[in-house]
């Protein structure tokens, strides 16, 4: 039997994708080639590419007035791209600030704009081991956005501090911009709400190496003339993604993700079995007051569940018990310590019942 995986990203993958790609490693469908060696323009790669595209937007039930791009360098190179493609005539932008990624794509916009924070949670330190304040998502009705911002800027889960957002703000004209790498896929989403949603691939949607834009196609005329021209959403969307090569074992992946996601019987089926393990390890934390989860319960992650020990001398302790249980990456990211378990569509119930089941082994041991 395998380990349960339980990292942030690159994450678990559908062992089902696992065995066809490597069932597929060397000849693709009997092609005597593997899709690494493929050529991007040959009609092989052609049918996996539109078969992906295809399943993507049969799965989001993407409008008709959205594209979806297939880019590279993570959501971390968006958060550059995003300004350079959408300020248009405009300087400013505003950001809210719930966690980590949200904090970095304001700071890298600022090397392009007026990158504005129209709210902050930052004041409670983003649940820090030294400040157990709260971490929550500011009101709407607290944002104090720009006059005449280009957009507005949303991390919709953030994958270290483990804040999801559940309501979206009708923000009117201002089209609204969301990282939703660590969520997307993970449940149905009113696209519509949105001007822009991207995400790097490795948490919900297959490996690392591909990123995922979806633009309104209004939006498409806003690029600055200094955005390199591979990363202009107008031409990557006028060659359908194929301006330059793209990464084409990773669309593979994908696209065998989005069949898997299709045979589980779709977003809506995905979400229920994601609420039934994020409710059981919640629940499991807050039974007991030797774990600690300092997210306020409306915006807690269903995929992200950042947790403390009550005595974090017994940390080191957690983890080589856990690993020695087959439960792995479950060490909290740098920045705030702890533990946190990441439980992706692909990380099925049966891990976060091993965890639950590990996790009160452990606090009764050292009671």
């Amino acid at each position: 039997m395998r380990p349960f995986n339980f990292a942030a990203g690159p994450a678990a993958l559908p062992v089902e994708v696992l065995q066809q790609a490597a069932d597929e490693m060397l000849d693709w469908q009997g092609t005597g080639t593997s899709v690494m060696e493929m050529s991007h323009r040959s009609r092989e790669f052609e049918s996996i590419h539109q078969t992906a595209l295809a399943d993507l937007a049969e799965l989001l039930m993407l409008p008709a007035n959205y594209r979806l791009l297939f880019l590279q360098g993570g959501a971390l190179a968006e958060n550059a791209l995003v300004p350079l493609n959408l300020l248009g005539a405009r300087t400013a932008a505003d950001y809210v600030v719930t966690g980590t990624w949200s904090r970095k794509s304001q700071l890298e916009a600022s090397r392009y704009c007026a990158a504005h924070i129209a709210a902050t949670n930052e004041t409670s330190r983003l649940n820090s081991p030294q400040n157990r304040a709260r971490l929550g998502i500011p009101a709407f009705t607290d944002w104090h956005l720009s006059a005449d911002p280009a957009y507005v800027h949303i991390c919709t889960n953030e994958t270290v501090n483990g804040v999801e957002f559940f309501e979206i703000p009708d923000l009117g004209e201002v089209p609204l911009v969301a990282d939703a790498s660590s969520h997307l896929l993970s449940r149905p989403l009113d696209i519509t709400q949105y001007g822009v949603i991207y995400g790097g691939a490795q948490k919900n949607i297959g490996m690392a190496g591909v990123t995922l834009v979806i633009v309104r196609e209004d939006l498409l005329d806003r690029a600055l003339p200094i955005c390199p021209s591979a990363f202009e959403w107008k031409t990557v969307a006028a060659h359908n993604s194929m301006y330059n090569t793209p990464p084409t074992y990773a669309i593979y992946i994908a696209g065998l993700v989005f069949k898997w996601l299709k045979r589980q019987g779709g977003l809506a089926a995905i979400e229920a079995r994601n609420i039934e393990k994020a409710q059981l390890l919640y629940q499991t934390i807050d039974a007991s007051d030797f774990y600690i989860n300092w997210v306020e319960p409306a915006v807690r992650s269903r995929m992200n569940v950042p947790f403390y020990l009550a005595d974090e001398t017994r940390n080191d302790d957690f983890l080589a018990g856990a690993r020695a249980c087959g439960l792995l990456h479950l060490k909290g990211h740098a920045s705030v310590g702890g533990m946190r378990a990441s439980i992706y569509n692909a990380v099925p119930l049966a891990a976060v019942r091993a965890l639950v089941d590990y996790m009160q082994a452990f606090a009764q041991r050292h009671a």
